[in-house]
C-alpha cells in the first residue's frame, strides 16, 4: 500500500465498498460538535470526569487501492500488565462483590503490552482484516497513536430520530467443519451464563436509551442473537428509542456512554470497581469512534479487538476483557480473553509471555 500517510497527522481509513481498496480520509481536529465530522470518545467514568469527545473535521476522503502484504513482521513478544495469578485472584475478588450484592455484572479487562517495537500500522491493519473482516474495522491516525481496529460491535446507530445500540455479551470459537460450527452456534444460545451476561447488558442499555427517548418507544428488537464472524460467534442483542425532540449528540454522549457492554450493572458500581481492580488506563480502548454525516445520523463503533500503537515511544498494546457474573469460571473467563486476542495476535505474529 504505496501511501505517505506519515505526511499526514490525522486520518481515518476503512474498507471500501469496492473489493480490493480503502477509503483514506484526511481530518483536522475541531473544538465542538458539527456534521460531517469524525469522532472519538476515550472511556472515562463520568463519576470522575465528564468524557471528553474529540472532533474532527472531514477534509477530504481519497480512493486508494490495498495491497495484501504476506510476508509476516518480526516477531513480538507481549508482556502481561495483569498475571494470570492476579486475574485469578481479582475475578475471585469481583465474584464475593456479586455474592454480597454490590453488582451484578462487571467488565474486567486486561492489558497485553509490548515496548520498543516498529511496526507498519497499515500492514498490520490489512492482515487483521483480512483475518477477522470484522464491521466496524478502520485504521485511525492522530498524530503519532495509532488506533487498529476490527471491531465487531455497534454502540450507537442514529437514523433520524431513531437510536439503536447492539451490546455483545457472549462468545464461543468457531468450528472446524460446519457441524460443529452450528453446534457451538446452538450451545452459545441456550448457554445460561451467556444469557445472564446478554440480558444484563441490554437491562443496562434499556435504562440508558430511556434517558433521551420518547415515553414508551424502548424496546428490544433482538435478544440473543448469534452473529457469526470470521474467528468467533458472538451473542447480539438489539435495543432501540424514538429519540425526544432536539435531543444533542451530547445529551445521548451523556446517557449511553460508556457503553453497558464495557462497564456493568448497575453501572455506575461497576465503573468503581474497574477503577479499583484494573491495572492499566483503558483510554481508547473501550471507547468509542465513528463518522457524523451531513445530516447529523451516526454510526459509532466500540473500540475492541483492537491494536493501539504510539510511533513516538514505540509503546505496543492490546487489551482485552470479558463480562463477570456469578455464573462464570475464572479459568474459563481467562480462555475467552485470549479467544478474542487471537487474530490481533496472528496479525502481529506476537505471542504473551
Amino acid at each position: 500500500m504505496n501511501i505517505t500517510y506519515n505526511n499526514l497527522d490525522y486520518f481515518l481509513f476503512n474498507l471500501g465498498a469496492t473489493k480490493g481498496f480503502g477509503n483514506l480520509t484526511e481530518l483536522l481536529p475541531t473544538n465542538a460538535y458539527k456534521a460531517n465530522s469524525f469522532v472519538l470518545l476515550p472511556y472515562q467514568n463520568p463519576q470522575i470526569k465528564k468524557p471528553e469527545c474529540l472532533f474532527f473535521d472531514v477534509i477530504k476522503t481519497t480512493q486508494i487501492k490495498i495491497e495484501p502484504k504476506t510476508n509476516l513482521p518480526q516477531a513480538i513478544i507481549l508482556n502481561s500488565k495483569t498475571t494470570k495469578e492476579n486475574y485469578i485472584k481479582n475475578l475471585v475478588a469481583l465474584k464475593q462483590q456479586i455474592q454480597q450484592g454490590n453488582i451484578y455484572e462487571i467488565n474486567y479487562c486486561i492489558e497485553f503490552f509490548a515496548e520498543n517495537i516498529e511496526i507498519d500500522p497499515f500492514a498490520i491493519f490489512t492482515t487483521l482484516n483480512q483475518i477477522s473482516k470484522a464491521p466496524y474495522a478502520c485504521l485511525v491516525k492522530l498524530q503519532d497513536d495509532f488506533i487498529i481496529s476490527a471491531s465487531p460491535e455497534l454502540f450507537l446507530k442514529k437514523e433520524g430520530n431513531l437510536l439503536y445500540t447492539k451490546p455483545i455479551k457472549g462468545t464461543a470459537k468457531r468450528g472446524q467443519t460446519l457441524e460443529e460450527d452450528e453446534l457451538l452456534k446452538t450451545n452459545l444460545f441456550n448457554n445460561l451464563k451467556e444469557r445472564t451476561e446478554n440480558v444484563m447488558a441490554v437491562d443496562v442499555a434499556r435504562n440508558d436509551l430511556s434517558q433521551v427517548a420518547k415515553k414508551g418507544t424502548v424496546k428490544v428488537n433482538k435478544l440473543y442473537n448469534i452473529e457469526t464472524f470470521e474467528t468467533v460467534h458472538q451473542m447480539v442483542s438489539t435495543v432501540s428509542c424514538e429519540l425526544k425532540e432536539n435531543t444533542t449528540f451530547e445529551k445521548i454522549i451523556d446517557a449511553s456512554f460508556p457503553m453497558a457492554s464495557m462497564t456493568g450493572a448497575p453501572k455506575l458500581r461497576a465503573m468503581q470497581l474497574i477503577d479499583a481492580f484494573e491495572d492499566f488506563n483503558r483510554n481508547f480502548y473501550s471507547g468509542a469512534m465513528g463518522l457524523i454525516n451531513e445530516n447529523n445520523d451516526f454510526t459509532l463503533a466500540v473500540n475492541i479487538r483492537s491494536i493501539f500503537y504510539n510511533q513516538k515511544t514505540k509503546r505496543l498494546s492490546i487489551a482485552v476483557g470479558s463480562a463477570i457474573t456469578h455464573l462464570c469460571d475464572p479459568e474459563k473467563e481467562y480462555d475467552e480473553c485470549l479467544l478474542k486476542a487471537n487474530a490481533l495476535l496472528t496479525a502481529l505474529n506476537a505471542t504473551i509471555k
